[in-house]
């Protein structure tokens, strides 16, 4: 039974994956640690399954051509670099014990910035930037560099941040910050994966469940992305940020159970939206084709 749990979390989290480009472990990381899972456990258990969900997705979004790959490129290298640099950190919480509280505190302050930066931000009016005028260089290493540390750290794909970064800082539409984010989250996980990979015990039943669930998961997500504008993803994408910051912050004053409850409770609620959403777009695709006969 705890398998076919674990199965249907990891689809759930897929799909979001592929629809909002965070590679998965921004929303398994609270979730395991709201199921009581200790937090290097946690953390390692989600890179792993990012790494699927991150694989599914860039595949599913390569096939939309939503990928900007010389941005996917710099600032996934910058954060492997970075991932080096925080797996200590983490091993010095866990040795003074003291990784229970800074880790949740630490995922809260992120997620308060960036549900404010993305349901205050006004769409950007280009797809992407031109990279001749308008990208800097600077500002993918320097988005690398944090999506590396925050990372290892917390046990995230970087997506969480890449995503509303790219959007708000490099002026990227949620579409191709989305996809270009997964490319760059993929490398940076498998990195940040490989230095805990030797030291903490990881539960293979359960991440197995949860990386099947992903690679199917991811691919539907991906295809949801076709039914919204950008606008409505950077605000789903927002309100969830800050569902699962108050989820955590509950989880702190030791009622996780009522925080778990409401961040399963909007995740539901977004997977029941996205899939009636996508099936009256895609009826509305088909019959615009047979008008067009």
């Amino acid at each position: 039974m705890d398998i076919i749990l674990y199965l249907f979390l990891g689809i759930g989290i897929g799909v979001l994956s592929g629809f909002f480009g965070i590679g998965g472990g921004f929303i398994l990381t609270p979730v395991l640690l709201l199921m009581n899972f200790s937090p290097v456990i946690a953390i390692a258990t989600s890179l792993m399954y990012t790494i699927a969900t991150s694989l599914s997705g860039v595949f599913a979004h390569f096939r939309l051509q939503n990928i900007q790959w010389k941005a996917a490129f710099i600032i996934g290298i910058s954060g492997v670099i970075a991932t080096q640099a925080a797996f200590p950190f983490v091993l010095f919480l866990e040795k003074f014990q003291i990784e229970d509280t800074i880790i949740p505190v630490f995922y809260i302050l992120l997620i308060v910035y960036f549900s404010y930066s993305l349901l205050r931000t006004d769409a950007p009016t280009t797809s992407f930037p031109s990279f001749e005028k308008d990208f800097k260089l600077y500002k993918a290493i320097v988005i690398g560099l944090f999506a590396g540390i925050v990372s290892t750290t917390l046990g995230v794909g970087g997506g969480f941040i890449i995503v509303p970064l790219l959007i708000t800082i490099l002026s990227f539409h949620s579409r191709y910050a989305v996809g270009t984010s997964l490319l760059s989250v993929l490398m940076i996980v498998s990195a940040g994966f490989a230095t805990y990979a030797s030291t903490t015990p990881i539960d293979f039943k359960v991440t197995g469940s949860l990386i099947i669930g992903a690679l199917i998961g991811g691919q539907i997500g991906a295809i949801f992305t076709e039914g919204f504008n950008d606008k409505q993803i950077r605000h789903y994408l927002g309100t969830l940020y800050a569902i699962t910051g108050v989820s955590l912050l509950l989880k702190l004053f030791n009622i996780g159970f009522i925080g778990l409850s409401l961040l399963l409770a909007y995740c539901i609620f977004l997977l029941v939206i996205l899939s009636v959403r996508t099936v009256q777009f895609k009826i509305k695709q088909h019959e615009a084709k047979l008008v067009s006969k």
